[in-house]
């Protein structure tokens, strides 16, 4: 079902609409037709017509809300879980570095609690819950800030090679005819 502001509803208007249907299955075992039903709770005849295959299917059950169709959430204790397993590090779950990507945040959060997200939702709740994208400082140990200032003082510009200028048997610079 699409709706127009591109997002779903909310607790209050799926609970409304589950109204609705259950009145729709009071009509249904009063023996009424579809499209006195659809007239008289001012829906369509496609959506009685559904309503009914999924009560005749499933009885009174077919027809409850499944609930918010909207990403999976982890409760504020699993949340807390979390927090203390990304804590650990990812040594501590069998990864090779100490590099936490979402890749292996969305890995865990299906380990621990059996829930998948995506890359992007695993970065939108980590994004929720306070935790920020870092970039690792990519410094060899060996690196010696001091011998690389006095090698670009001193060393490259010997080494740099002059720009080579037109001279003769060399291409001209200019374009024929714009002498």
């Amino acid at each position: 079902m699409r709706y127009a502001q591109g997002g779903g509803l909310t607790d209050v208007e799926r609970a409304t609409r589950e109204r609705i249907r259950l009145l729709a299955v009071e009509r249904f075992e009063g023996g009424e037709k579809n499209r006195e039903i659809a007239g008289a709770l001012r829906v369509s005849e496609r959506s009685v017509e559904r309503w009914r295959r999924q009560w005749r299917e499933s009885g009174e059950t077919g027809v409850l809300s499944k609930g918010s169709p909207g990403r999976p959430r982890l409760s504020d204790r699993q949340i807390a879980r979390l927090e203390r397993e990304l804590e650990r590090g990812p040594l501590a779950h069998g990864w090779d570095d100490q590099r936490w990507t979402l890749a292996r945040v969305k890995t865990l959060i299906g380990r621990l609690f059996h829930v998948t997200y995506t890359v992007e939702g695993t970065w939108r709740l980590l994004k929720r819950h306070g935790w920020s994208w870092q970039q690792p400082a990519r410094r060899a140990i060996e690196r010696d800030d001091a011998a690389v200032e006095l090698w670009k003082k001193e060393v490259w510009p010997r080494v740099k090679a002059p720009r080579r200028l037109a001279g003769p048997g060399s291409p001209s610079r200019t374009r024929p005819g714009n002498r």
